[in-house]
């Protein structure tokens, strides 16, 4: 499984989406989208959005941090 995160310092929702992962000792990778402009584009190619999180579980995309939503996809 392969789970990315397009977030920045200063956002909750992608604090909680991180802490998440981490309580369920899910490896993912965080791209900083307020310091890397290359990710930030790349964040917007793949999903259309501006706002953060997008959150990525293999190829199943998920705009915001909808804890539920995640769980389910986990499974």
């Amino acid at each position: 499984m392969n789970i990315t995160i397009y977030s920045t310092p200063t956002c909750p929702h992608c604090v909680h989406a991180k802490a998440f992962f981490k309580e369920k000792n899910l490896p993912f990778t965080d791209y900083n989208v307020a310091e890397d402009q290359e990710k930030a584009q790349e964040m917007i190619k793949r999903s259309g959005q501006m706002g953060v999180p997008v959150i990525f579980v293999d190829d199943k995309m998920f705009i915001g941090f909808d804890r539920n939503e995640i769980e389910e996809a986990l499974k």
